[in-house]
């Protein structure tokens, strides 16, 4: 009995883990959406281009993660509400930023979810859960390749 209601807890556990990572990850994609609408300057057709790429990425990911916790009988988050309650990343500003402050906005936001990816890897691993943690390992993998182009823009 003690070992169901450890894994009720768990997988409770992993179900908030993987909402969390939902909203961050659509709360992203909508900011990185609102700066490929935005963005100007000398560098306008590669990020305009790029960010596009992003968050195309991101939406496909957060369709994946949310598809991962109805998986686990649970609903995924529906709303904005819901999305921004949960996430752990700041949504853009109000007052637009040139290109240069939109990708260090970006790389706060893509560094803030490699953080928190590897806690619920973590999680993941320890509850047997490899699923998810396989799930977790490629938003990892991606978070990671995208702070580095980041990156490299600002070098």
């Amino acid at each position: 009995m003690a070992v169901k209601k450890k894994q009720v807890a768990s997988g409770a556990a992993m179900v908030a883990t993987l909402r969390r990572v939902l909203a961050d990850t659509y709360v992203l994609a909508v900011k990185t959406h609102g700066y490929h609408w935005n963005v100007t300057g000398k560098q306008f057709v590669e990020l305009h281009t790029l960010f596009e790429t992003h968050y195309t990425a991101l939406f496909l990911a957060a369709d994946m993660v949310a598809e991962q916790i109805r998986a686990k009988g649970q609903m995924a988050p529906t709303g904005m509400k819901q999305m921004l309650d949960a996430t752990a990343v700041k949504e853009a500003p109000a007052k637009p930023q040139d290109a240069k402050g939109m990708i260090k906005d970006l790389i706060v936001s893509h560094t803030k979810m490699v953080d928190d990816l590897k806690g619920g890897i973590d999680l993941a691993a320890e509850t047997g859960d490899k699923a998810s943690e396989d799930l977790l390992t490629g938003r990892l993998r991606d978070h990671d390749k995208t702070v580095w182009m980041l990156k490299s823009l600002l070098a």
